[in-house]
């Protein structure tokens, strides 16, 4: 499988969170899969740490990567493809972050790992 962790799925993952289903915990440390956390995500845990809505046990911008690999959990960068989806995109989730995510998946040809139920209005494949 070819994966695309949601923000909060990559959270929970690294926190140990129990509200990550075990089924998706072991098909994202599955070394079979490839696994990817797009910079989307980078960038909303970002945002939302300087805001003092997320705390975390250090500061994001070596955290986050360090346990990305820790994770063997691969980097996808955001390119104009990706970008371009967007203008096909109905309006149904209004969390740009979200939305950049079902344009990497789209583009990418990946299935994104979420709980949010929004996802699943659109042409992408979700876990």
């Amino acid at each position: 499988m070819r994966l695309l962790l949601d923000t909060h799925i990559f959270l929970w993952l690294i926190t140990g969170d129990q509200r990550l289903p075990e089924v998706m915990q072991r098909d994202i440390l599955n070394l079979e899969n490839a696994v990817y956390l797009s910079v989307i995500s980078l960038w909303e845990i970002s945002v939302k740490y300087q805001l003092g809505k997320l705390p975390l046990p250090e500061s994001p911008e070596n955290y986050l990567s360090v346990q990305r690999e820790r994770h063997m959990i691969a980097s996808l960068p955001l390119d104009e493809a990706s970008v371009s989806q967007l203008a096909k995109l109905p309006s149904t989730h209004r969390d740009p972050f979200d939305r950049m995510l079902i344009c990497q998946a789209l583009e990418h040809h990946l299935t994104i790992v979420t709980v949010d139920e929004m996802i699943r209005a659109y042409p992408v494949p979700v876990y």
